[in-house]
């Protein structure tokens, strides 16, 4: 962290940043968010998005909106009316739900390929979430499924997540920190 963003930790003054939250419904994106938000404002009961809620939490430097984007199939149409004000994408897959993996692959295809993210340099974060699920798989076999490495033009990176414990969210948030300190440098 340089010495900017330590003196505007010390005096409030945080960077805002607009992230998209996006993935097939049941993948745990609400969790998520929930996790990451303070635990005095954490809901105890966690129901399905419909359509999309908005949801803020902040870290040393930055304070983030999160668009808590509805993975129903009814509602991802909607998604691409806030491709251009989002300045990161968190992806969320389960890892457990082998069956929907190529709907997931799908929906991020046409992610990528939308006008307003296609010619972007856009951090995306992926988790793959549910690892806590018996046979659920790896983040590398995910990443394998979902072709991550042919994401040659936008910095990407996958983390193992299980968003009912909190573990692997920390190392996604702060990379993705870092990437959107980066591009505002």
């Amino acid at each position: 962290m340089g010495l900017f963003d330590k003196l505007a930790g010390w005096l409030g003054l945080k960077k805002e940043v607009n992230v998209l939250c996006l993935g097939l419904d049941n993948s745990g994106k609400t969790t998520i968010i929930n996790h990451l938000k303070p635990s005095n404002a954490q809901a105890q009961d966690i129901v399905p998005t419909i359509g999309f809620s908005i949801e803020k939490f902040k870290t040393s430097s930055l304070s983030f909106t999160v668009f808590d984007m509805s993975g129903q199939g009814r509602y991802r149409n909607l998604w691409e009316h806030y491709y251009k004000e989002g300045q990161a994408i968190i992806f969320v897959i389960d890892s457990a739900d082998k069956l929907r993996m190529v709907v997931a692959k799908e929906e991020l295809d046409t992610l990528l390929n939308h006008p307003d993210i296609k010619h972007r340099r856009i951090p995306i974060l992926f988790f793959a979430n549910k690892m806590d699920v018996r046979d659920a798989l790896s983040s590398v076999k995910v990443s394998q499924l979902l072709c991550l490495e042919n994401i040659k033009d936008k910095p990407w990176h996958i983390c193992a997540t299980d968003a009912l414990k909190g573990e692997g969210l920390q190392e996604g948030v702060d990379w993705l920190q870092d990437q959107i300190k980066t591009m505002r440098t």
